[in-house]
């Protein structure tokens, strides 16, 4: 076999690529090559909350890591979840995690640029790790003993590859073989604002459920130093379907929502409104082939309910770290042997995904909606069982059940 650069080459340094250059340089002394077409701080534009899933990766990767987290000070604790249904009622629903202490956050919320960066400086402290910056991959081949991407600054090789470059990258238009489709595809909006008012106690994340983005929704997210992260998301096919024009949808949501608009009175934007798309796990594809891996949004993994895909694209890029290690000591590169990593990723998360598909189906109906957020603003032991829902994935299965509905129908 040729001299190559590196054993194994993670394109991209987001969540899913700085998670798996973490989790394989502990696994051994292999020569690991990280690149990414930014140099960091960089803007991510997404909605900035770090969910249960993020803080329980954070300590598997490392406790050392996770204690340094604590100690970063660009985030905020964010205790629980605020639902806003489409008849403007909501229900506060406080996180409920078995991890969670009250000097403990169950959540946080931290701006991408900040999350990002503090990820990126925990790869560059690592001594068998190299963190490429500002460097553009721009195509990929895959050869019978290596790998070759050729990016802005020379071709690098490798004998395996994590593509973590998100939906649009190099690796997944050359490598995946599956496509974006309106159905599992939604289309998002983000802007900053600072003096939003009327934030919940605690770091509430909000959740507006309007008539018009069904089964997606508009949010308002606080950050640290008075700022907010405020969008909508919704899905691909709606905006087709509807013609939608999202920024002047996000426009005449906050100037003129009755709700929404008076918190806004004297909100400044800051850096405009930028758009993005979120590749949705609401359907279960080919997530690798021969010597090459896909993570995080490359993979498609983001929440279709929550639209959360932080936590899975690090949990993501910890499995495939985990696979790429065994392939490497065995020198075992084939399409059969890494199918292993599709198998792992879709145990840990399929049962999620597919949940949270019935969860955003269900969302269209907002007669439902409405219904369900009005019985449990009335009955403790039903918001307190929503609330348990996000650490218990049968309860949440439950949710998703006719009967779950009928059950309250019959005021039990």
């Amino acid at each position: 076999m040729p001299e190559l650069n590196f054993d194994a080459l993670i394109v991209g340094c987001g969540p899913a690529g700085a998670s798996a250059a973490i989790a394989l340089a502990q696994k051994g002394a292999f020569r690991i090559g990280v690149l990414d077409k930014a140099k960091f701080p960089r803007d991510k534009i997404c909605g900035d909350a770090l969910s249960g899933n993020v803080v329980s990766t954070l300590k598997a990767l490392s406790p050392a890591l996770y204690e340094r987290f604590q100690a970063f000070p660009e985030k905020l604790g964010s205790y629980g979840i605020r639902f806003v249904a489409p008849n403007g009622k909501h229900l506060d629903v406080p996180f409920k995690s078995p991890r969670a202490t009250v000097a403990e956050p169950p959540g946080f919320i931290s701006r991408r640029m900040d999350f990002d960066n503090f990820l990126a400086s925990e790869v560059k402290s690592l001594p068998n790790v190299s963190l490429l910056e500002e460097t553009l991959a721009e195509s990929v081949q895959i050869g019978q003993e290596s790998v070759a991407v050729k990016t802005n600054r020379g071709t690098l090789t490798a004998a395996l590859l994590i593509g973590a470059d998100g939906a649009n990258g190099v690796t997944t238009r050359t490598l995946a073989t599956f496509k974006p489709e309106d159905a599992h595809f939604c289309a998002g909006l983000r802007a900053y604002y600072k003096g939003v008012s009327g934030m919940r106690e605690q770091n509430f994340i909000e959740l507006h459920f309007l008539r018009e983005l069904l089964p997606g929704y508009f949010w308002i997210f606080p950050l640290p130093n008075g700022y907010a992260n405020v969008g909508l998301g919704v899905l691909s096919r709606v905006v087709k379907k509807k013609r939608l024009d999202l920024k002047k949808l996000l426009a005449r949501i906050i100037e003129t929502h009755p709700d929404i608009a008076p918190r806004f009175k004297r909100a400044t934007m800051v850096n405009g409104v930028k758009g993005y798309g979120l590749p949705l796990g609401s359907k279960r594809r080919a997530l690798s082939g021969e010597r090459f891996m896909l993570a995080g949004d490359a993979a498609s993994l983001i929440d279709p309910f929550s639209g959360e895909g932080i936590g899975n694209a690090m949990k993501s890029g910890k499995l495939a770290a985990e696979v790429a290690a065994e392939s490497l000591a065995q020198r075992e590169f084939s399409r059969e042997f890494l199918k292993r990593y599709d198998e792992r990723v879709y145990q840990k998360l399929g049962s999620e995904l597919w949940l949270s598909h019935t969860l955003q189906r269900l969302a269209n109906f907002p007669a439902l909606f409405n219904f369900v957020v009005n019985r449990a603003r009335n009955s403790p032991t039903l918001s307190e069982t929503i609330s348990c829902m996000f650490d218990d994935l049968e309860l949440r299965r439950e949710l998703s059940k006719p009967s779950f509905y009928v059950k309250l129908l019959l005021g039990r």
